[in-house]
C-alpha cells in the first residue's frame, strides 16, 4: 500500500468528561485520519445530547447503538468505516499528536502477513498529568513472538496505542463481544493464531489515563476475567505428549490468584455464613 488510509474510532459511553479532550487529539494528528468515528453505545439522553453538541462544535461524526459494550462498539465503528488501518482510542484517553505518523512508520509493506503495528503508552493521572512516559515494556516482552507469552501473562497490548490491518481483524471476526475486560488480549490472541505478525515500537503514542472508576476496577471485569480463564482453558488442552501443560504452567498460574482473590472477597461482604466464616479467619 503506497498510501495507506486509517480510521480512528472511539467508543463512547457517558463519558461527556473526558470526550472534548479524546477527540481534540485525533483532531490534531499531524498526519489526519481518513475517518474519525465515535460510537455512542446507549448512553444516557442527557449524555448522548453532550456529545452531539461537542460533535458539531469539532466537527467529529457520531453514531449510535443499543448498548452492547465497548468490544460491540468498536465492531459497530469498524463495519461503518473503510480505511486499510484501524486505530482506536478510548473516551478517557488521548493521542500524542504525531500518533499516527509513529504507527504508520511501523506497517511493514513487505510483509504479506502483517497484522498489527503497536508502541508503548505515557501514564497519567485522570487529568491527564503524566506519571512516566514507558509503561508497556516495563511489564511483559515484546514484540509477540510465543504463544506462552500471550495466554500465560497480560499481553499489554493496546488498542489505543495500535494499528491493526483490517484484514486481520475482519479474519477473526473482531473483537467477542462478551467480554467488558481482556477483550483486547482476546483479538491479539486470535489474530495470532490466525498467522498475522505484530511489530512493536519503542516509543509512546497515547496517554493512559488511570481513571478509578474505568471498567478495570468494576465487577464487570472480574465476571469478564473468569469469562476469558474459562475460553483460554478450552483453547488450549494440555498436550502431555508434547510436555505443554497450558493450563498448570500458565493459565492457572496467570489468573489464580486474581479470581481466588475476588471469590474470597465477594464471600467477605456478602450477610451469609460463609461471610461470618471469612471475617473468622480474618479475625484468626
Amino acid at each position: 500500500m503506497n498510501n495507506p488510509t486509517v480510521c480512528v474510532i472511539i467508543p463512547y459511553y457517558n463519558g461527556s468528561k473526558y470526550i472534548e479532550r479524546s477527540a481534540n487529539s485525533v483532531l490534531a494528528q499531524t498526519i489526519a485520519p481518513n475517518e474519525f468515528l465515535v460510537v455512542d453505545d446507549g448512553s444516557s439522553i442527557e449524555e448522548s445530547e453532550k456529545l452531539k453538541y461537542i460533535s458539531e462544535k469539532l466537527g467529529f461524526k457520531v453514531l449510535r447503538k443499543e448498548n452492547g459494550g465497548q468490544g460491540s462498539a468498536r465492531n459497530f465503528g469498524v463495519e461503518n468505516t473503510t480505511s486499510d488501518f484501524i486505530s482506536f482510542l478510548d473516551q478517557d484517553d488521548f493521542y500524542l499528536k504525531n500518533h499516527i505518523e509513529i504507527l504508520l512508520s511501523g506497517i511493514e509493506k513487505n510483509d504479506p502477513h502483517f497484522g498489527w503495528v503497536y508502541a508503548d503508552l505515557a501514564e497519567a493521572d485522570e487529568d491527564g498529568n503524566i506519571i512516566r512516559w514507558e509503561t508497556v515494556k516495563h511489564h511483559s516482552s515484546h514484540p509477540k513472538r510465543f504463544i506462552n507469552d500471550l495466554i500465560g501473562n497480560d499481553m499489554h497490548i493496546l488498542p489505543s496505542a495500535s494499528l491493526i490491518n483490517r484484514v486481520a481483524f475482519k479474519s477473526v471476526g473482531g473483537f467477542d463481544p462478551q467480554f467488558t475486560g481482556y477483550e483486547d488480549d482476546d483479538l491479539f490472541l486470535r489474530m495470532f493464531r490466525k498467522g498475522y505478525k505484530n511489530y512493536f515500537l519503542d516509543q509512546a503514542v497515547t496517554v493512559w489515563c488511570i481513571n478509578n472508576n474505568s471498567t478495570s476496577y468494576s465487577i464487570k471485569m472480574s465476571r469478564s476475567r473468569l469469562k476469558y480463564f474459562k475460553k483460554l482453558v478450552s483453547f488450549f488442552p494440555d498436550e502431555p505428549d508434547k510436555a505443554r501443560y497450558y493450563m498448570k504452567d500458565l493459565i492457572f498460574k496467570r489468573f489464580n490468584s486474581q479470581i481466588i482473590g475476588e471469590a474470597f472477597r465477594s464471600v467477605c461482604v456478602s450477610n451469609t455464613p460463609q461471610s461470618k466464616k471469612c471475617h473468622n479467619i480474618k479475625a484468626n
